[in-house]
């Protein structure tokens, strides 16, 4: 097992490094405190998701592949968060909508510490969010911990705590190709149930079957079958950018393509797929097109309305956040 890390710019005084995590195999994954990143999963010098041309590319515009997205990740309608009498709003920066927590967590600098031993490397990264930061209430440490061990898993776990109450729902957002496009993949997802939405993204019609649906990836199903279906869901998003909730079995998730496998489970209650919609080739991700991988966002569901109960944190109440990805 080994630890290292590279020093390639700085940003607001502080110093941008691109961390390695190796095991006894030869696999590695590359990290950035630039936004607590997954920038790359190396098997056999393969890589198994999406990543820029550079790591000073990631700081240069905002693409959110691999980074720890918060401190909400997804849209909140009208960005309004409703706690008994009061309506908390947030910056609207997605039309009438607030999304991805505004200058979010995945544009932040984080500090770091690694760690290694026979078992398994690893990398923590902290950050202090303060008081009315885009506009969310309560000082905030986040910590993100990610672990590569000698079975090929890669652990990523996300706790936080705030000072007061406030509203969370953060998520990791890699991008997965297994080193193919979405488009090879199959895809077997433990969800019985998926969250049709509107033109703005956000769920309307509330929790909807995947039975007789395109959204059925209980046995597993090439992605292409759904993408080039008439379907008006599909057709509306471009692709998939939809909720599906978790039924409680694991893994939550498998990825398959000829070569490669990839495994995921989390304590999450739902995962919100979206397949790279927008990529075109084009700005600094230009080495990436549309439907080129897909995100499997371990997360909470968005939620219709303004009544965030299920996100909400009371004031220093601990959040944990569990993923676990496994590579062959």
């Amino acid at each position: 097992m080994k630890t290292s890390f590279v020093k390639y710019g700085v940003k607001d005084g502080q110093d941008l490094c691109e961390i390695s995590l190796e095991n006894d195999h030869g696999m590695q994954v590359k990290l950035l405190n630039y936004g607590a990143t997954l920038e790359k999963v190396l098997l056999n010098s393969e890589n198994m998701i999406l990543s820029l041309n550079s790591p000073e590319d990631y700081s240069k515009e905002r693409n959110f592949l691999g980074g720890t997205v918060g401190r909400i990740c997804g849209r909140v309608h009208l960005g309004q968060w409703k706690h008994g009498n009061h309506i908390f709003q947030l910056p609207k920066n997605d039309g009438e909508n607030h999304i991805h927590g505004g200058i979010g967590t995945d544009m932040k600098v984080w500090n770091f510490k690694l760690k290694n031993s026979n078992q398994e490397s690893q990398a923590d990264l902290f950050l202090f969010d303060s008081d009315g930061d885009n506009g969310y209430p309560g000082n905030m440490k986040l910590h993100v911990t990610y672990k590569l061990d000698n079975e090929n898993n890669v652990s990523y776990k996300l706790e936080a705590v705030s000072d007061q109450l406030t509203i969370f729902n953060p998520a990791n957002h890699t991008y997965f190709n297994l080193g193919e496009r979405a488009t090879d993949l199959q895809l077997q997802l433990a969800a019985d149930y998926y969250l049709p939405v509107g033109k703005d993204g956000l769920p309307n019609q509330g929790m909807q079957s995947v039975e007789n649906t395109v959204f059925d990836f209980r046995k597993g199903k090439r992605i292409a079958e759904t993408l080039n279906s008439d379907n008006s869901q599909i057709k509306l998003r471009n692709g998939l950018d939809h909720p599906f909730i978790l039924n409680g079995m694991q893994p939550a998730a498998v990825l398959t393509s000829d070569k490669h496998k990839m495994v995921m489970t989390t304590n999450a209650p739902a995962i919100v797929t979206y397949t790279a919609n927008h990529f075109n080739h084009t700005g600094i991700a230009n080495n990436i097109g549309q439907y080129d991988g897909i995100t499997l966002e371990a997360q909470c569901p968005p939620a219709e309305g303004i009544n965030l109960g299920e996100i909400t944190l009371l004031p220093y109440e601990k959040f944990e956040r569990k993923i676990n990805w496994n590579f062959s």
